[in-house]
């Protein structure tokens, strides 16, 4: 982002890094959603915040500059998920997200990835490169990863299976879109249901808290 967005996003992010906003009120049904089906983390004394989202989903690409400011100041009792959902069309992208991690190199490429899906499909419409296993392979491969054990994690048997894993509990929140934020596997928020990214980011601070202080009450 340059000149008058990013002042714009600077000045939002210094409103929700500061932590759980007491003067605004947050509202279930209107900022967040109580899961009927709650599911349990495994984030030990922290709280879990789990992101669903697609690469190719344009929301997901607006999305992520607020979500990555706010993970550069989160609070220090949250466990951030970053679950890339896993449905027939989104699963390749899914695989190559945990090909790239496995490989050690997913925090290097995330940001990368998600500009060509967009700023590149601007550039060139209609050629949709990425959409496939080989214009994937090409892609990693300019970017300094071996070709062959891309394709070769891709298959693996540990991406198989966090895939899997991943398309499981996208299905078990009963989700059917993306960008989402469950916390604590209890409540979910999102862009969608807020209609503000910068706010989204202040609800989940308030749900953390919150999520905290109801684990201190069922100790």
């Amino acid at each position: 982002m340059q000149g008058i967005q990013a002042i714009f996003l600077i000045l939002a992010m210094g409103l929700l890094v500061a932590g759980p906003a007491r003067a605004e009120t947050y509202q279930a049904g209107r900022d967040y959603e109580v899961l009927p089906f709650p599911q349990d983390v495994n984030s030990g004394n922290k709280v879990e915040v789990r992101e669903f989202f697609w690469y190719g989903c344009p929301h997901c690409y607006a999305f992520e500059p607020y979500l990555d400011a706010w993970l550069k100041h989160k609070p220090a009792n949250v466990d951030f998920i970053r679950t890339p959902a896993v449905t027939p069309r989104w699963r390749l992208h899914a695989i190559t997200f945990y090909a790239l991690r496995e490989l050690k190199v997913g925090a290097r490429l995330h940001q990368p990835l998600f500009d060509a899906l967009h700023e590149d499909e601007k550039k060139a419409p209609g050629e949709r490169k990425l959409f496939d296993q080989d214009g994937l392979a090409d892609w990693v491969a300019a970017h300094g990863v071996n070709r062959k054990k891309y394709l070769e994690a891709t298959r693996s048997f540990g991406v198989q299976f966090s895939v899997n894993q991943a398309k499981q509990l996208f299905n078990d929140y009963n989700l059917d879109g993306v960008p989402n934020i469950i916390v604590d596997g209890r409540y979910r928020t999102s862009p969608t249901l807020v209609h503000d990214e910068a706010r989204v980011m202040k609800v989940v601070n308030y749900l953390v808290h919150k999520a905290a202080a109801e684990r201190s009450k069922r100790k």
